[in-house]
């Protein structure tokens, strides 16, 4: 990672720049995904892949037993993941960023659930080009799509700079990014443009989701955003003319609850 005061883009800045909505909590389509679902069964071999190396030693050597990769078999992949959402989702003077937040153990838990086989989606042909209200109409699943998208990163990354992703300077690295973003880079049976929207949904979903579902890491993206969580009753508040700063409540909290 590029030294933090290299940075040119902030947080709030490149939310901007592409598009995100950052006046509220993310719409939780993938949460949820995992619950209920077992590992991944993939090798993860795509049509259109880089080397086909196997992956290192887990990233993680705490003994936080949910920061395990359950989808990757890569930690190239996985490495370039970490990389991609802390380039979309920063730490700045506001908080913590993705890595921080858990965000990429987050999006591997999903890939390994029904949300990255599509479990719940209609999956037959044919496929044709849909409307914008339709979502993507493709074979590929959302876990083909992420390796897809990522090993086209690794790629994309040695073409354009000759150093892999992880390598890479703040600048060069929302260049690629948005690369991906404008569709301006070639991938077999999805849009580009298509997986930067998957990555850009499921980082910001990673930040401020339940921490229940592996991200969003001791509450402190609903911290930044002064969110309560999954508070049950405002009751005691609710008749306040003035702002109540509430502490945050998570799922787990309600376990202890009588």
């Amino acid at each position: 990672m590029s030294d933090k005061k290299e940075k040119q883009f902030s947080r709030r800045d490149f939310l901007k720049t592409t598009g995100a909505a950052t006046g509220g909590i993310i719409g939780g389509s993938l949460i949820g995904g995992f619950i209920g679902s077992g590992w991944a069964s993939n090798d993860n071999e795509i049509v259109g892949s880089s080397e086909d190396t196997s992956g290192g030693d887990n990233a993680s050597s705490n003994d936080n037993f949910a920061e395990a990769r359950m989808f990757f078999s890569r930690q190239e992949d996985f490495d370039v993941l970490v990389a991609a959402t802390e380039t979309i989702f920063p730490e700045d003077d506001n908080g913590p960023g993705a890595i921080a937040l858990g965000v990429p153990f987050f999006i591997d838990r999903q890939l390994a659930g029904n949300w990255g086989s599509n479990a719940r989606d209609y999956m037959q042909g044919p496929f044709a080009e849909g409307e914008d209200t339709q979502g993507y109409q493709s074979p590929l699943t959302r876990g083909e799509i992420f390796l897809q998208g990522i090993r086209r990163i690794i790629d994309e990354s040695v073409e354009r700079f000759d150093h892999a992703f992880v390598e890479l300077g703040e600048d060069a690295r929302v260049e690629i990014i948005a690369a991906f973003e404008a569709g301006e880079i070639e991938m077999q049976g999805v849009s580009s443009s298509r997986f930067f929207q998957l990555l850009k949904q499921a980082t910001l979903e990673g930040a401020y989701c339940d921490p229940l579902y592996g991200g969003n890491k001791n509450m402190d993206g609903w911290k930044m955003k002064g969110y309560p969580g999954s508070v049950m009753s405002y009751y005691n508040v609710i008749d306040q003319e003035e702002f109540e700063e509430m502490d945050q409540v998570a799922l787990k909290d309600h376990m202890n609850s009588h």
